[in-house]
């Protein structure tokens, strides 16, 4: 594993980085001649620390395989010239995808940035600085590690814990370790963060919340491991979810469509999201905008090359009218008028079936002269409060096929009331699964909805997908606004059947090349 070891000495390159965010998140002193002996020796030098990890080093996974695998693959979006991500849409994806290697790599250089702060507070922090700002420090740093493995485990399954880096230099080949002890690693690190992380902190930090409504949706999904529902995993998903809805003080915002507007940024339903900067170089800032929006007219000068891809017939069919703001705010239908788009020329007329969400406009339209196309401002959220919503209303149904009960109907409802549909008095397993996708569509979601039922249902997810192929709805369309007709395309992508295999990635060649061991059968960590 030659590329994980090379994220070793990364941690202040990445400081570096991001010290154009906002000031109150990253006040700090000047970062020339620091190394890890005269670090870490004030409270401010570890928030310092922990703030370089919530942005930069995501921008791999974020700037296309967030969509690319959790859009794209699950059907929600399709991509038909890129040849990794056409990949993606017909199930035929090789060692060698780029996103896939990109991806694995970007996890792996997250778990070796918290991996070597870890044990540097644990060994070099100044015994000045109070156990409380420590534990605080060290529940951050758990929990984006916790997020990085999660990624991981439901993408590949089976992968290395690492949990010392420097161990890597005389040990370098790694096993694969059993998917149940990666979900217990991730477990004991979520637990740890919400012991130590604060109520309250300042926007966009973690807090205990974040960590309980991680592990919500973590035990929802470690449920499954086995071929059935873990009641007790299933009653944990609950207990943390529901603590979070009733105990935290945090509401949904009021509007869906300002979710995805920069002026909303760190709002009240945002339990964890990316701190993206403007101006900040390639490879360093959000540049989801450039590769998704359907036209340079919305963006910085140079971006807006996503004018092929667009939302599938599929994920288009879910959408009732009445479901009007959801579907505008997350994806154009020709004839739709942005007026925060472009403002300064008028507004944006879609001029054909596109994305929406993430695409926020220009540099004018959000206040901020140095964004470029590698650096939209918005901080799009990884976990937010509807999420942890729909997950307490998952746990509650359970093994059950549907549900009335109260509880779970008072949650769903208020998702529904907030989007502006009628609320029900039922959910099944169906009708909760498409809320799930309509209300997170676009936030790379799906694809984990579908992993999450194929550990325990799996011919369910297979047959989800198969129906895309066979119902010929893993296809755009077009829409003419005259007469409210909507015309399935034509890809010409073969798509290959999936099946159980189909649910975990394959390790990157790249991966295998440097460590055969990943190819052996997985063992035991604990």
């Amino acid at each position: 594993m030659k590329h994980i070891k090379l994220y070793i000495l990364t941690l202040f390159a990445a400081a570096i980085i991001i010290s154009g965010c906002k000031k109150d998140f990253l006040d700090r002193a000047p970062l020339s001649q620091i190394t890890t002996d005269n670090f870490y020796k004030s409270s401010s030098d570890l928030r310092l620390v922990t703030a370089a990890l919530y942005a930069q080093p995501w921008s791999d996974w974020n700037n296309f395989p967030l969509l690319g695998i959790g859009d794209i693959l699950s059907g929600n979006m399709l991509q038909p010239y890129n040849a990794d991500l056409a990949q993606l849409t017909s199930f035929a994806v090789t060692s060698n995808n780029g996103q896939i290697g990109t991806s694995w790599r970007c996890f792996y250089k997250i778990v070796a940035h918290c991996n070597t702060n870890i044990k540097a507070i644990n060994t070099k922090a100044a015994d000045s600085i109070p156990l409380k700002n420590k534990n605080g420090a060290l529940g951050e740093l758990k929990f984006l590690r916790a997020t990085a493995y999660f990624h991981l485990a439901q993408l590949w399954g089976a992968v290395p814990i690492i949990e010392d880096n420097d161990k890597l230099i005389k040990e370098p080949l790694l096993p694969r370790h059993r998917l149940a002890d990666v979900y217990r690693f991730i477990v004991n690190d979520l637990r740890f963060a919400a012991t130590a992380l604060p109520t309250r902190d300042q926007a966009g930090r973690v807090t205990t919340w974040s960590a309980q409504g991680m592990l919500a949706k973590v035990y929802l999904t470690k449920a499954g491991l086995g071929g059935s529902r873990s009641q007790s995993d299933l009653d944990s998903a609950a207990f943390y979810a529901k603590n979070v809805i009733n105990t935290s003080g945090l509401t949904l915002l009021p509007s869906y469509y300002n979710l995805f507007r920069t002026q909303f940024n760190d709002n009240s339903e945002s339990l964890f999201a990316f701190q993206w900067a403007p101006g900040v170089g390639y490879g360093n800032g959000n540049a989801i905008q450039t590769q998704f929006a359907p036209s340079g007219s919305v963006v910085p000068p140079g971006g807006g090359w996503g004018g092929a891809i667009g939302p599938t017939f599929d994920l288009d069919s879910l959408y009732t009218p009445q479901d009007s703001i959801r579907r505008k705010a997350t994806f154009m239908l020709t004839g739709d008028h942005y007026p925060e788009l472009n403002a300064a020329g008028g507004g944006y007329t879609a001029t054909s079936c596109s994305v929406k969400k993430h695409i926020v406009g220009t540099a004018v339209d959000n206040n901020a002269p140095t964004m470029d196309i590698w650096s939209s401002t918005e901080h799009n959220t990884v976990l937010r409060l509807a999420d942890v919503y729909l997950v307490y209303v998952e746990a509650l149904l359970g093994t059950n096929s549907s549900t009335s009960d109260a509880e779970a109907l008072r949650v769903f409802n208020m998702i529904r009331k907030r989007a502006g549909v009628d609320p029900v008095t039922t959910i099944t397993a169906e009708t909760l699964r498409n809320e799930r996708r309509i209300e997170l569509a676009f936030e790379g979601q799906y694809w984990f909805d579908l992993v999450r039922l194929s550990y325990y249902n799996p011919q369910g997810a297979i047959t989800l997908l198969s129906n895309q192929i066979s119902k010929n709805t893993r296809v755009q369309f077009t829409y003419d606004p005259a007469t409210g007709k909507k015309t399935r395309n034509t890809s010409g992508i073969v798509i290959t059947p999936p099946t159980i295999a189909t649910f975990t990635l394959p390790i990157p060649a790249t991966e295998i090349t440097a460590d055969p061991k990943l190819l052996d059968p997985p063992v035991a960590y604990y």
